[in-house]
């Protein structure tokens, strides 16, 4: 039974962005998703350093240390592309600028409730970073992440066990398993499962009831 990688994941939520979207990239797989948007397609990529108009991940040779973005990993600015205040992106974020945002997660309840900052399991500590400020703003989010955790637990659930990050934000889950839209009053509605794996499989691995429309 295969899965997507990580680059299929990305290159999936890259698809389904429209264009002319103002869309703000989170740390891990989210960042990803800026190097499978085509140049031609006018896709405003924002990073909450201070960056709008962020492009892919530059060759080995190409890398300006100094153009970063939030994840501080290397990256390219399209043309037209511009750099600002931190406080000037925070404000772009509070004030509802933002289209989309995709960011990675712990857990996703069948409400939408997301939890992406800490699990409390260790007296580390959390770095919530801009998580909260942006699932609160911006005007959609979407979450990219494994569909279970490295010894095989859900991390689709009924009720988020960790710290919220946000209460009822996440419209849509991208995992290495299937494309899953949270619809209020129905919870987990399966838009597309990896090639090989039943409804039944994949329920087997999620901590939720799944719907379909079928």
């Amino acid at each position: 039974m295969s899965s997507f990688t990580r680059q299929q994941m990305a290159a999936r939520v890259a698809d389904d962005i429209p264009e002319g979207w103002f869309v703000n990239l989170g740390i891990g797989i989210p960042t990803m998703v800026a190097d499978y948007v085509p140049m031609d397609r006018e896709v405003i990529l924002h990073s909450e350093n201070g960056i709008l108009g962020m492009g892919p991940a530059p060759a080995p040779d190409k890398v300006n240390a100094w153009l970063v973005n939030a994840g501080k990993q290397p990256v390219t600015l399209r043309p037209g592309g511009s750099f600002f205040h931190h406080a000037d992106s925070f404000g772009m974020i509070r004030g509802g600028h933002i289209d989309l945002c995709v960011l990675g997660a712990f857990e996703v309840a069948e409400n939408g409730d997301i939890a992406n900052w800490a699990t409390s399991e260790n007296d580390s500590a959390p770095a919530v970073g801009g998580a909260m400020d942006l699932a609160a703003g911006a005007k959609r989010l979407w979450v990219v992440m494994d569909h279970t955790t490295k010894d095989g637990r859900p991390k689709l659930v009924e009720t988020c066990g960790y710290p919220l990050t946000a209460h009822g934000a996440v419209q849509r889950i991208y995992t290495n398993l299937a494309v899953i839209d949270v619809v209020r009053g129905r919870g987990f509605v399966v838009r597309e499962i990896v090639p090989g794996m039943s409804l039944a499989d994949l329920q087997a691995k999620t901590g939720a009831v799944l719907h379909t429309d079928s």
